[in-house]
């Protein structure tokens, strides 16, 4: 009697199943990355910008008492930042807040920073 070699249909559904199902989660892992990549290079540019801003504050030598409101071009995008501050418990410090946003009416922000300045 001769043996048969090679694999039956139901064995190579199940291979082919196995093969599917690995390739799918390969994918789905490589988009996740692919997501937080673009996430991360938003937010590394937002507090770029926003300690651009502090920075401009600070040289200024003069800390905005009313909220002040601008845009800055950084990587091809607009950034819409707001700059305010406000007094400190102890009277010596005013806390300074940047908030960096995509969108002009700033209701997303991306990225928040907060620095002391003394009086």
């Amino acid at each position: 009697m001769k043996k048969n070699r090679g694999m039956t249909l139901l064995e190579v559904l199940v291979a082919l199943a196995i093969f599917a199902i690995a390739a799918l989660s390969v994918m789905k892992a490589v988009s996740q990355h692919l997501n937080t990549l673009g996430y991360l290079e938003q937010k590394t540019f937002a507090i770029m910008v926003a300690d651009n801003t502090l920075a401009t504050v600070r040289l200024s030598g003069k800390i905005p008492t009313t909220e002040k409101r601008g845009k800055s071009k950084l990587a091809g995008q607009e950034w819409y930042w707001s700059v305010k501050s406000t007094k400190t418990a102890d009277g010596y410090l005013r806390a300074v807040d940047v908030t960096v946003a995509t969108d002009s009416e700033r209701k997303k922000s991306v990225v928040s920073v907060r620095t002391y300045v003394a009086n």
